[in-house]
């Protein structure tokens, strides 16, 4: 059985000090790839409401917006970033057996919060492996989403205790910080089944908004419950059911995988396999009769019609959770950027017509084989004269098990956020999360609003 107490015992003890050489160079990577991929989404259409409900409550503030050219609150600082970040469909993700999460639904509102706190980079970094390691220990040990919760109920408990970090909360303070983030917000699985809507793009930005407004809380008197994992109506007995926690310094943030395009992760190694097959054959759209989809449970459930239809593609956040519409528009565009979920782009004829002639199918071989760590998918892509082509995938690049270096990292981007930052900028802002350990957080923040 786990307790508020561990988990906040552990958040007290991890300093920059003690975390592996490696460790500190994976949380930078998970740094720049959240930076660039918020501010690509500045322009994406649940951040520019979060945008103008912020401006409406707060003229300003002292915490960076990233991509605008005003501040707020850390509280509605957290919100927002973490909007950025979440809706941009290509945020990094922690694959457990029965959890999927993004720990970089943290990263903005760490960042806010160490802008908030006048931190360290090295501050900055201890945060982001407490809440990246408590976040992996929970998908891990404590899955939620059989129980009808949604994964963004771990991130306000893993953003809770990195704030607490940066807000140098001592240790009763820190077990008040968890608690009252923990006690006060369990997201439900509805985010993600059903007709999706712009919701699933925000839900990880309320619960970062609610852990940075915790921890300052705490840090000003408010006591949380006592026994909000483990005593009577707690987490354990409500929401995720006994589990252990057994934490390392920040060891979790190896096991991240890099998204490579805009798309769920679990439509990943399907989207780069079509793209090998749609290129390597030279496959002509045209002369498509159907393409069919085996992967794991998982993915059919959530992104191939198992909770919901996922042929009726209108807007960006369906078509970001449809299995047909990555796959028929990855092997048209041969890419899914942030180009392929432009209105225009999901209207299109070709794109409607094609993504109606994919089938999705569950295998439970491959099923097996992503609870032992891969993610699997085979596609078929049949033609007009009856040829069949075959792509088989076990993973994808950037997968843990093909993890991203720093270069390729710095590829992507410089790739999503080209017509956001001037080259300048952007070679600033690499340079500053490169060398984080001799900056201050304010350094990074002062690159990251709209100049």
């Amino acid at each position: 059985m786990a307790t508020t107490l561990e988990f906040a015992e552990f958040t007290s003890e991890v300093r920059y000090e003690n975390l592996s050489p490696d460790v500190r160079e994976a949380l930078k990577r998970r740094l720049l790839d959240s930076v660039g991929v918020g501010i690509a989404a500045a322009d994406v259409g649940s951040p520019t409401v979060v945008d103008r409900t912020i401006a409406d409550l707060e003229a300003d503030g002292p915490c960076t917006l990233w991509g605008r050219d005003r501040g707020a609150s850390p509280v509605q600082a957290a919100m927002h970033n973490t909007a950025l970040v979440a809706a941009s469909g290509c945020a990094d993700s922690y694959l457990a057996p029965k959890e999927t999460s993004h720990p970089s639904d943290t990263a903005g509102a760490l960042v806010a919060a160490g802008e908030y706190a006048g931190a360290t980079g090295e501050e900055l970094l201890a945060a982001l492996a407490v809440a990246y390691e408590i976040q992996g220990e929970l998908a891990w040990n404590a899955p939620v989403r059989d129980r009808g919760f949604d994964h963004v109920t771990h991130a306000v408990v893993s953003a809770a205790a990195g704030a607490s970090t940066l807000f140098d909360l001592d240790l009763e303070e820190t077990r008040d910080a968890i608690a009252v983030a923990a006690t006060g917000h369990n997201a439900l699985g509805v985010t993600r089944t059903g007709r999706i809507t712009d919701w699933s793009g925000v839900a990880s930005a309320s619960a970062a908004r609610n852990a940075v407004y915790a921890a300052m809380l705490a840090e000003r008197g408010m006591a949380g419950p006592r026994g909000t994992v483990d005593g009577r109506r707690g987490w354990e007995a409500v929401v995720s059911g006994p589990f252990e926690f057994d934490p390392t310094p920040g060891e979790r943030v190896r096991d991240v995988t890099t998204r490579r395009y805009v798309a769920e992760t679990y439509a990943q190694s399907a989207a780069e396999g079509i793209v090998e097959l749609a290129e390597g054959r030279n496959l002509n759209p045209g002369d498509v009769a159907g393409i069919k989809l085996e992967t794991f449970a998982e993915a059919k459930r959530l992104l191939g019609g198992g909770e919901g239809n996922r042929y009726e593609v209108a807007d960006r956040a369906q078509a970001t959770h449809s299995l047909p519409y990555v796959l028929a528009t990855a092997l048209l565009d041969r890419d899914l950027s942030l180009a392929q979920y432009e209105p225009d782009r999901i209207g299109a004829d070709d794109v409607q017509d094609l993504l109606r002639i994919v089938d999705v199918t569950a295998d439970p071989d491959l099923t097996e084989r992503f609870q032992n760590g891969e993610l699997p998918a085979v596609v078929d892509v049949t033609m007009d004269d009856g040829t069949t082509y075959r792509i088989e995938k076990d993973a994808f690049r950037g997968h843990s098990t093909a993890p991203m270096g720093w270069d390729e990292v710095e590829t992507k981007f410089d790739s999503v956020t080209e017509g956001q930052l001037e080259n300048g900028r952007r070679e600033r802002i690499v340079e500053t999360v490169r060398s984080l350990e001799d900056r201050d957080v304010a350094d990074l923040t002062a690159l990251l609003a709209r100049g």
